[in-house]
């Protein structure tokens, strides 16, 4: 099964406002995916509109967000269901500053429905992280239920390795490559967790540019969580521009 679970729609703040639901499940499928994974920044408030496009479509999703931790770290906290991620997306707004987006600074956060018509404005920043540490996001999905992997963790910024210097013991499932990083070189610093290579897709010519791939029998949270356990995984390989 090939995958790409680091997708970003419309809702994410830096994301282009083409990236609707219904066209990031279309281009998915033209790109030959069997599952995705929506991740906007703090949010999975678009992930009711995905959930109904990829099933009128046939396309296996989860459902996540991409979280900015205390450490201004990016995760991954991805789940089966819209309620586990909309339960996830509750407690990170709890602990996330109390003030209204500014669109000329930090851009449109537009909630859809399934068929792209605007249903509401997200208008906290999205663009800002939560006060919620590494290890409480964990806890919090380990008990969702949800699979929980550090984002492009090659990159000088925002990666945990940039972050920390190092991988945080028992926090992760897997890690994150982006698609210019070489995996010879990052995966001894994965601290012997199962690679992942996505495309943190903000346009819709990148969706599926990269991808991963395991043998498992079911697009699921469980499922690839023994894929990660077994460290099954094979990823794309790099591009030589991001």
């Amino acid at each position: 099964m090939k995958f790409d679970l680091h997708i970003h729609s419309c809702l994410s703040p830096c994301a282009s406002l083409e990236m609707s639901p219904s066209q990031i499940v279309e281009k998915a499928l033209s790109a030959g995916m069997d599952g995705i994974a929506l991740c906007d920044h703090q949010t999975a408030k678009n992930t009711p509109a995905i959930a109904e496009c990829a099933a009128r479509k046939g396309l296996k999703c989860l459902f996540g967000l991409e979280v900015q931790s205390a450490e201004e770290v990016h995760t991954l906290a991805i789940f089966d269901t819209v309620d586990q991620a909309l339960a996830m997306t509750d407690w990170i707004y709890e602990a996330m500053p109390k003030r209204v987006n500014d669109p000329e600074t930090f851009g449109d956060q537009p909630i859809v429905s399934w068929d792209d018509e605007i249903i509401d404005l997200e208008w906290r920043i999205l663009a800002m992280g939560t006060r919620r540490s590494i290890p409480e996001i964990a806890e919090k999905v380990k008990q969702l239920n949800g699979l929980y992997i550090a984002a492009h963790i090659d990159r000088p910024n925002y990666s945990v390795i940039s972050g920390l210097g190092a991988i945080p013991e028992g926090c992760f499932d897997a890690v994150e490559l982006s698609r210019t990083a070489d995996e010879a070189i990052w995966k001894a610093r994965a601290a012997d967790l199962a690679l992942t290579r996505s495309s943190d897709a903000h346009n819709l010519d990148d969706v599926a540019r990269v991808w991963t791939e395991c043998d498992i029998d079911d697009f699921t949270v469980t499922e690839l969580k023994k894929a990660f356990e077994r460290k099954a995984t094979v990823i794309s390989p790099k591009l030589t521009r991001f």
